[in-house]
């Protein structure tokens, strides 16, 4: 089945969400690049991510949520896509459920079997 863009993306986040790590590293390719929301780490193998993952993972009711409008979806060559937009992690942190908007960017290749080959997401900073 020809997958869309942001099927990868709604399944990243399916994943985040049920904390299902195996299928979350399976949407990154081997030679995936993340620069991570809660690290200030550029994470450039397959091991440093899904440590990450592991740790973020470990939060009480972590979730992620798209802002819906704020997604664009620019086609860049053959079947390679740029995704970007804004979403919402939620966790609790010392028993209190915490809220914190990100950005993100990521480069798909819709040919590969693990397609997210770029992954960038960060807090969005206070306004001054």
């Amino acid at each position: 089945m020809i997958k869309k863009p942001g099927d990868i993306l709604n399944e990243w986040m399916l994943a985040v969400n049920n904390g299902d790590i195996e299928s979350l590293l399976a949407l990154y390719n081997e030679k995936a690049i993340l620069i991570p929301t809660f690290s200030n780490r550029l994470l450039s193998n397959s091991e440093q991510i899904r440590e990450y993952f592991e740790k973020l993972g470990s939060r009480e009711e972590l979730s992620v949520a798209l802002h819906e409008k704020t997604l664009t979806i620019q086609p860049i060559k053959n079947d390679i896509y740029a995704l970007c937009g804004i979403y919402c992690w939620r966790f609790i942190l010392d028993g209190e459920l915490l809220s914190f908007e990100a950005r993100f960017s990521y480069v798909v290749d819709l040919a590969l079997s693990k397609p997210i080959i770029q992954h960038h997401s960060s807090q969005i900073p206070r306004m001054l």
